[in-house]
């Protein structure tokens, strides 16, 4: 069996760290990280704003991030096997895909924003913290490309409000975390989630 999780998210809300937890506890899961598939910089516009246009879905190589996620449908032992995931004894006996669950969860901040991706997953979780507390953590983050003065309050808090907005009208099935709440809470509450779906659907 073959389940996909979505972890979408605010910037700096948890997404990675509740993915790295999650890789550890569920079986033979792997993981596709949206921020793996920017643009280099010398292809990120300057929008109106003044500012590299970083939060936006065209900074982003969603066909190849796609064909990612196709090539885990296709063969997870496979995809597993070249991304060094080890997997259970009996995954790893069969090349089919009959044996076990497969996990794939696909994590990012604009993963609910593009309709070829939307109808893949089978749980959509979304961690959301307010805006006080968002530039406080990306404040605290160090970044490849630093972020410019005036950055969040002048492009990524706006972009997030948008998009997330979108989101909102794309995909009704979100199950919405509040990045407020403990690490462990948030984790367990995803956990509990999953593991009733994945009975549901044995």
């Amino acid at each position: 069996m073959k389940f996909i999780i979505g972890i979408g998210g605010v910037t700096n809300g948890g997404k990675t760290t509740l993915t790295n937890r999650l890789l550890k506890t569920l079986p033979n899961s792997c993981v596709v990280h949206q921020d793996d598939f920017f643009k280099k910089p010398d292809q990120i516009e300057v929008g109106e704003d003044g500012f590299r246009q970083w939060d936006v879905i065209s900074a982003l190589d969603m066909e190849a991030m796609v064909n990612t996620v196709k090539g885990w449908q296709e063969n997870p032992v496979k995809f597993a096997r070249s991304h060094g995931v080890s997997l259970s004894p009996e995954a790893e006996e069969s090349n089919s895909d009959e044996n076990g669950i497969h996990i794939l969860i696909v994590e990012g901040f604009l993963i609910y924003n593009y309709k070829p991706l939307i109808d893949i997953y089978d749980k959509c979780f979304y961690i959301s913290i307010p805006y006080e507390e968002c530039k406080r953590r990306r404040s605290t983050r160090t970044y490849t490309v630093p972020d410019p003065p005036d950055l969040f309050d002048g492009h990524v808090w706006p972009m997030y409000l948008k998009h997330r907005k979108e989101m909102e009208n794309n995909c009704d099935r979100i199950e919405y975390l509040d990045g407020m709440t403990s690490k462990g809470d948030i984790y367990s509450r995803v956990y509990e989630s999953v593991q009733n779906s994945l009975l549901n659907n044995l």
